[in-house]
């Protein structure tokens, strides 16, 4: 007889399965998806489909065959070795299949078998809703990482995707699970928040949004221009020295940067007014916000819209206080994908955890008398993954402070 523990309740009728096989499952479905990522890692960052053409060894171009691309399997039977041209295989290729397979099933274990999240509700009782939006999130910051590591960039592709997965999860959360539960428990973004009223956070979301669409709109008419447009082709047709190179302008680069936020900024400010000034537009926020596919949406977009702002706020102010480039925009749109998921209050909390594991980091290169250097996307990843692990401690700790 197999004891509870190890039975997982797969249909409401008496279907029953044993929970090594979920187990088995999901790290499985990990080895897969980290097969995938590779696959971006490589692939995204060049400029190359994902689709097509199918993998390939880079060295000899041979394709290669689908008993030779097992997840883990492959690499460790090969000898981390193309088969044909016996070139060696990155070791990367199996870090990231096992470290995807861990993640898959390590969330899983913890949301559902340990319980570290109060009020999701059981797996194919929508909690499945929470563990896809936050496996995806997960997914994509290491792929975002890995390439980070290796190029010191992060496709914004990538963000847009766990984004996108972010916010749409929130809009359809109150009709997959109990919006009380939902609210209650900030499994998803809604407008109800610990700090700002439903009303507030509708208004700023939806002057942003606005002010985001003017704003790209005047980008592509080219009434304002991208930063660092011409960056690349000026330093590939200079043979300068690395000190000359440094007389960059990036000053003037986060100008024009200001200038792409400022409609986002007068819309928000145009928004607020409107709504603290006129009694009938809080009435109109707070009766469209009962609708949970609205106050999802709205909140999703509210904690994408803070989580680029720590970041960017954070780029802006100090290249230009010191004249350098501060944080990559890729570092904005990591943290705004972090704050569609894991909600505004939860990702500026991430944003000040992650200066931490960098401490951490230079601490080890001190110990051991290296002085390699590393973007910083992977400490943000770590520092949401960090608040991910601890929300329920973080959140009520929040309220026993600001409520005695």
């Amino acid at each position: 007889m197999i004891p509870n523990e190890l039975l997982c309740q797969v249909q409401a009728g008496n279907i029953v399965i044993p929970q090594w096989i979920v187990y088995i499952f999901l790290f499985a479905l990990g080895c897969c998806v980290g097969s995938f990522l590779n696959v971006v890692i490589y692939r995204l960052p060049r400029d190359k489909s994902i689709v097509s053409p199918p993998s390939a060894c880079p060295s000899c171009g041979r394709h290669i065959r689908f008993y030779d691309n097992i997840p883990l399997i492959s690499w460790l039977v090969l000898g981390c070795k193309c088969r044909y041209c016996k070139t060696l295989i990155s070791p990367r290729y199996f870090f990231i299949e096992l470290l995807t397979a861990v993640v898959f099933l390590g969330l899983y274990i913890l949301y559902f078998q340990v319980g570290i999240r109060n009020g999701i509700p059981p797996f194919l009782s929508g909690g499945w809703l929470v563990y896809l939006v936050h496996i995806v999130l997960l997914a994509s910051f290491i792929a975002a990482s890995a390439i980070d590591l290796e190029l010191w960039l992060i496709p914004v592709m990538v963000c847009w995707f766990a984004t996108i997965v972010g916010i749409a999860g929130s809009a359809v959360a109150g009709y997959i699970i109990e919006p009380v539960v939902v609210r209650g428990y900030m499994l998803f973004q809604t407008t109800s928040t610990l700090f700002f009223k439903e009303a507030t956070v509708a208004s700023i979301a939806a002057g942003a949004t606005v002010g985001l669409l003017i704003s790209i709109l005047l980008l592509i008419t080219g009434l304002i221009q991208q930063s660092y447009e011409n960056k690349e082709t000026e330093d590939s047709n200079q043979t300068q020295d690395e000190d000359e190179a440094d007389n960059f302008n990036h000053r003037r680069e986060m100008c024009k940067e200001i200038l792409f936020l400022l409609p986002m900024i007068l819309c928000v400010g145009i928004s607020l007014f409107i709504t603290k000034r006129f009694n009938a537009v809080q009435d109109f926020w707070l009766n469209l916000t009962q609708y949970p596919f609205v106050s999802g949406l709205l909140g999703g977009l509210f904690g994408y819209f803070v989580g680029c702002a720590v970041v960017w706020s954070t780029r802006i102010l100090g290249t230009l206080a010191f004249g350098r480039e501060a944080m990559g925009l890729g570092d904005v749109h990591l943290m705004g994908a972090a704050g569609a998921v894991v909600g505004p209050f939860f990702v500026f909390i991430a944003f000040f955890v992650a200066p931490f594991y960098g401490l951490l980091w230079a601490f080890t290169q001190m110990l051991t008398k290296k002085s390699r250097q590393i973007p910083y996307g992977p400490f943000l990843s770590l520092g949401v993954l960090t608040v991910m692990m601890m929300h329920d401690w973080i959140k009520e700790y929040i309220i026993f402070i600001t409520y005695h």
